[in-house]
């Protein structure tokens, strides 16, 4: 492990803008870096330029964004870890911002801007920019993969003037397309698990639920930035969503409504829930719905 070093792996499907999200990575960092893409089941026809600390995972098929990831960390050699997305634009010296304000058992959020991929810059929609989302109540039957705690952005907390003087500030979610932490805790956290969540859905819930609830903390930095391509119908997606890859992870991720997701939980859920209330769309009856006259089963 190379001590100060941020390894940044870009798991990669199809990607169109993989090439301008490189060349983004490498001109933006001001601290040693090294990147990792994974091409899962295909070559790019347009390459980045060729560096000694760029290096590329081939598959001959798509195993999955869980499983791309996991690769990319198993031959990291950096301290700390930086997952993006293939469709990314970065802020100057991003890397020595997260850097900068950094626990061992942190998961960091930089704040997440739009970006206009065509001209690659910052796209101006007149909303603000997202720094909160939540995890909604699990009883929306139009959501992926059916009613599921899914990450849904907070308007009123990205519209309130207050909370932008709050640099760093504890999170209950995020969409996933970035994140940051330290490679050791990575592991503690075994992630990605593809067995019970599945190749692609839920990622954010993984990590937070995990980190929240064995005593760590997950924040969004607000000192430093990256623009995310909301591709919708104009690029389509890289990793297809199969239905039943999305139920699978939102069965599985409703385990920690009921503490049975993973065995080194020390907090209930109960105590996610209270910490970031009110959460929209939760009911304030939510404990008596979810858990009844009996309360929520919890012991340790």
């Amino acid at each position: 492990m190379d001590k100060g070093k941020l390894s940044v792996i870009i798991p990669s499907r199809g990607e169109q803008f993989m090439p301008q999200t490189v060349e983004d990575v490498f001109a933006k960092a001001k601290g040693p870096i090294e990147v990792w893409v994974v091409l899962d089941g295909y070559w790019p026809t347009v390459w980045p330029k060729e560096r000694a600390n760029l290096m590329y995972i081939h598959r001959g098929a798509p195993q999955g964004m869980r499983s791309a990831i996991n690769s990319g960390v198993s031959v990291a050699r950096g301290e700390f870890l930086l997952k993006c997305d293939a469709h990314c634009a970065f802020d100057e010296g991003f890397d020595v911002k997260l850097l900068a304000d950094m626990e061992d058992d942190w998961v960091v959020v930089p704040r997440r801007k739009r970006l206009d991929a065509a001209n690659w810059c910052i796209q101006d929609v007149g909303k603000p920019d997202i720094d909160y989302m939540y995890l909604s109540y699990p009883d929306d039957p139009q959501d992926f993969g059916g009613p599921g705690l899914n990450g849904k952005v907070w308007d009123s907390k990205n519209k309130d003037l207050t909370l932008k003087e709050v640099l760093i500030d504890d999170i209950a979610s995020c969409q996933g397309s970035a994140w940051f932490m330290h490679r050791d805790y990575f592991y503690s956290l075994e992630l990605m698990d593809e067995e019970h969540y599945g190749t692609f859905w839920n990622e954010c819930q993984e990590i937070f639920l995990k980190a929240w609830l064995s005593g760590g903390r997950c924040v969004v930095n607000k000192k430093t930035w990256y623009a995310h391509l909301h591709k919708g119908k104009t690029y389509g997606r890289g990793y297809h969503l199969a239905s039943e890859e999305l139920t699978k992870g939102a069965t599985f991720t409703k385990n920690w409504i009921y503490n049975r997701a993973w065995a080194k939980q020390t907090r209930p859920f109960s105590w996610f829930v209270e910490k970031f209330s009110p959460m929209p769309t939760w009911p304030g009856d939510w404990k008596e719905q979810l858990y009844g006259s009996d309360g929520e089963p919890w012991s340790k």
